[in-house]
C-alpha cells in the first residue's frame, strides 16, 4: 500500500476527562528527517481543550498533508460477538456509524465530552460499560483483534472500561465524537485508517504510546529519565531531545515518542497493509498503528 509522503507527523496524547482545559492533552510534532519532535503549545491558554485540538488540526490539514495519531480506541470490539452492543443494539454497519451514534447521544454535552453515552439510564448502552457508578450486567473484558495481536508486546485495557487506572473508555468516547466532527467537516481532506483509502489525503491513525516504548526496549515508567526517552527516540531514527528539556507530565513523552514512531513507521508498507486483509479491522474495529511489525 503506497500512501506517499507526509509533511508532518503529529502525536496526540488524548484525554476524556470532564472540563474545558485538559492538562492530559499533549501534542508533539515531527517534521520529515531526523530532528527530535517538539511539543506544540496550545493556541491560547495554558492547556489544550478538545474543541481547540479539533480546530487546530482541521486548519493544519487544509494546508499540509498530515499523519496524526490519537491515543484512543477508534471503535469497540465487534468480531467476537458480531456486533458492538449485543442484546441492546443498535446494529451498526461500520465504525463511522458508531461515531455518529456517540455524538448524537452526547450532542447536548459541550467540549466533546463522551460520558453521557455510558451514564444515561434512559439508554441501554450503560449495561456494556464498567463505570464509576456500576459494572454493567453485560460488561465483559472484550478485546478487538488489534488488541489481541498487540498482547505479545503489551496488553491494552478494555475499551469499555471507564474507571480507574488506564481508563481508556471515556477518552475513546470523546475521541469518537472528535472523529465524527472531523469527518463531517474535513471529509475531502482526511482519511481515517484503516477504514478508508488514504489516496493522497491527510490520515488519522490510532496510536498506543506504551507499545512504542516497549518496541524500543524502554520501560514506559521511566518517562522522567531523559536518557531513556532519547533511547526510545533513537530507536525510531530521531535525534536526541534538547539537553535543557525535562518532562513535567507523562503525557509529554507519550506524545513525543508517538510522533517519532509515526514518522519512522509510516514509510514501511507492511504497517499500512497489515489490517487490510482482516475484514473486521478495516470496517468495524480499526487497528493500532504499528501492531504486528518486525523490529
Amino acid at each position: 500500500m503506497d500512501v506517499g509522503a507526509f509533511d508532518e507527523f503529529i502525536g496526540i496524547d488524548w484525554s476524556g476527562a470532564k472540563g474545558p482545559t485538559l492538562p492530559g492533552i499533549q501534542i508533539a510534532l515531527a517534521k520529515p528527517g531526523e530532528a527530535a519532535p517538539i511539543l506544540v503549545a496550545p493556541v491560547q491558554g495554558k492547556w489544550w481543550t478538545r474543541p481547540m485540538v479539533l480546530a487546530w488540526l482541521s486548519e493544519r490539514m487544509r494546508v499540509k498533508r498530515v499523519l496524526a495519531g490519537f491515543d484512543f480506541a477508534f471503535a469497540y470490539a465487534h468480531a467476537d460477538l458480531g456486533c458492538y452492543f449485543p442484546e441492546t443494539g443498535p446494529a451498526l454497519e461500520d465504525a463511522r456509524s458508531l461515531w455518529a451514534l456517540v455524538d448524537q447521544v452526547c450532542r447536548d454535552t459541550p467540549e466533546l465530552y463522551g460520558a453521557p453515552f455510558y451514564y444515561r439510564e434512559d439508554l441501554g448502552f450503560h449495561r456494556h460499560f464498567l463505570t464509576p457508578k456500576a459494572k454493567g450486567d453485560l460488561f465483559t473484558s472484550r478485546r478487538r483483534l488489534a488488541e489481541a495481536a498487540c498482547a505479545d508486546i503489551t496488553w491494552p485495557h478494555p475499551v469499555m472500561k471507564c474507571v480507574g487506572a488506564a481508563n481508556v473508555g471515556t477518552g475513546s468516547l470523546a475521541g469518537m465524537r472528535l472523529l465524527d466532527h472531523l469527518k463531517r467537516g474535513m471529509d475531502n481532506h482526511v482519511a481515517v485508517w484503516p477504514f478508508e483509502k488514504i489516496e493522497g489525503r491527510s490520515a488519522l491513525v490510532e496510536i498506543f504510546p506504551r507499545l512504542y516504548f516497549k518496541r524500543a526496549d524502554v520501560d514506559p515508567r521511566g518517562w522522567r529519565e531523559r536518557a531513556l526517552l532519547n533511547q526510545a527516540l533513537a530507536h525510531y531514527g530521531s535525534k536526541a531531545l534538547p539537553k535543557s528539556w525535562r518532562p513535567s507530565r507523562e503525557d509529554e513523552p507519550d506524545a513525543l515518542i508517538s510522533a517519532a514512531a509515526l514518522r519512522a513507521l509510516s514509510s514501511r508498507p507492511e504497517i499500512w497493509s497489515t489490517p487490510l486483509s482482516i475484514p473486521a479491522a478495516r470496517t468495524v474495529e480499526g487497528w493500532i498503528f504499528g501492531v504486528d511489525w518486525s523490529s
